[in-house]
């Protein structure tokens, strides 16, 4: 695959990403700059975590607008594979790619820390690789990571499936005490109806290496790059 790695002002995930897609996973990979108006022959695209614009307004508001975004969009919205990762994925909810929005924690602390989150559906291209309720070891470093969604808009969304992945215990459990920043039924994790576009707050990027403990991360790399091998 070829991938695309989205770099901000105040981005500070990118070259984990580009890392990871690069020399661990041996893919094409190439950092495109925000102001950037094309994005070229790529397969995929990842908007990074950080603080893009020094998270002014809320998080993702003014990384919305840059010019790179209104291609993001158009390449989502043609079925071009797109993942967004804390800060990504405050971008994909204020560019409209993904419902929902990410307020304050309820803590108002910034969480920093290894989290389970529990696999909801594996029939997805970027958790074809899991095994069904697999709980995965993720790390969570955000202060704006409570994800909420009206109720109807949520009804809908559970009703579609939408949601890939929830904060849990580490033995699976989805409860109050697991769920980390006060976000509603401990979403972690959703994708578009298209099933292209996916956005998560946890940092999968963080945990691919070998050399690192624990690279649960690697299963939702591996699920997107080995279907698209493979289609």
């Amino acid at each position: 695959m070829k991938w695309g790695v989205i770099v901000f002002p105040g981005s500070n995930c990118d070259r984990d990403a580009y890392d990871v897609l690069g020399r661990v996973f041996g893919q094409d990979v190439r950092f495109i700059w925000h102001k950037e108006t094309e994005l070229g022959d790529v397969d995929g695209i990842l908007l990074p975590g950080g603080f893009s614009y020094g998270d002014y307004l809320r998080s993702g508001a003014i990384a919305r607008f840059s010019p790179v975004m209104n291609e993001v969009i158009a390449f989502a919205n043609k079925g071009g594979i797109v993942i967004g990762i804390c800060n990504g994925f405050q971008m994909l909810t204020e560019s409209g790619l993904l419902p929902g929005a990410l307020r304050q924690n309820h803590s108002l602390r910034f969480i920093c820390q290894d989290q389970p989150v529990r696999v909801e559906r594996t029939d997805t291209r970027f958790t074809n690789a899991c095994t069904p309720q697999q709980v995965l070891r993720i790390p969570i470093a955000h202060h704006e990571g409570s994800y909420f969604l009206a109720e109807d808009e949520l009804k809908r969304l559970e009703d579609r499936n939408g949601v890939l992945f929830r904060y849990c215990s580490l033995s699976g459990d989805v409860d109050a005490e697991s769920n980390p920043n006060g976000s509603v039924n401990n979403i972690a994790g959703i994708i578009n109806e298209g099933g292209n576009v996916l956005g998560m707050m946890p940092h999968p990027e963080r945990r691919c290496d070998a050399l690192i403990v624990h690279d649960d991360g690697r299963a939702i790399f591996e699920s997107v790059i080995d279907q698209f091998v493979n289609a």
